[in-house]
């Protein structure tokens, strides 16, 4: 998790989103301990409020589940609910521009299936 902390939103949604963003990519899988409120706190000099605040927004989410005394846990199925969330955000808010910008350009599937290949490799 980097330390990197901006002004356009709340530093605890930032929390959140980066937390968010290690469980998409598989930094924290399915059952694994969060990092203590405390040792955030500390690493980030932030608040402990402020984490326990983003903390708390993934447990509302069902994202993770507290365990009285052990802390804070990705819950069962955290990913496949997060792929689904941002597979439909993609579809219904990025994908039109994107699709808008491929037709604009006029690229058709072949051209833009050389060119992620391409990046792939």
């Amino acid at each position: 998790m980097d330390s990197h902390w901006n002004d356009t939103q709340p530093i605890y949604r930032q929390l959140r989103d980066k937390v968010v963003a290690m469980i998409l990519e598989g930094v924290l899988a399915d059952g694994d301990a969060l990092p203590s409120v405390r040792s955030v706190a500390a690493d980030f000099s932030l608040n402990p409020l402020t984490v326990l605040k983003g903390y708390q927004q993934l447990v509302d989410e069902g994202l993770v589940e507290k365990r009285r005394g052990r802390g804070m846990f990705v819950s069962a199925g955290a990913r496949t609910q997060l792929l689904k969330g941002e597979r439909q955000r993609f579809l219904e808010q990025e994908w039109p521009r994107v699709a808008a910008t491929i037709e604009r350009l006029g690229l058709d599937a072949d051209e833009l299936l050389r060119s992620t290949k391409a990046v792939r490799d």
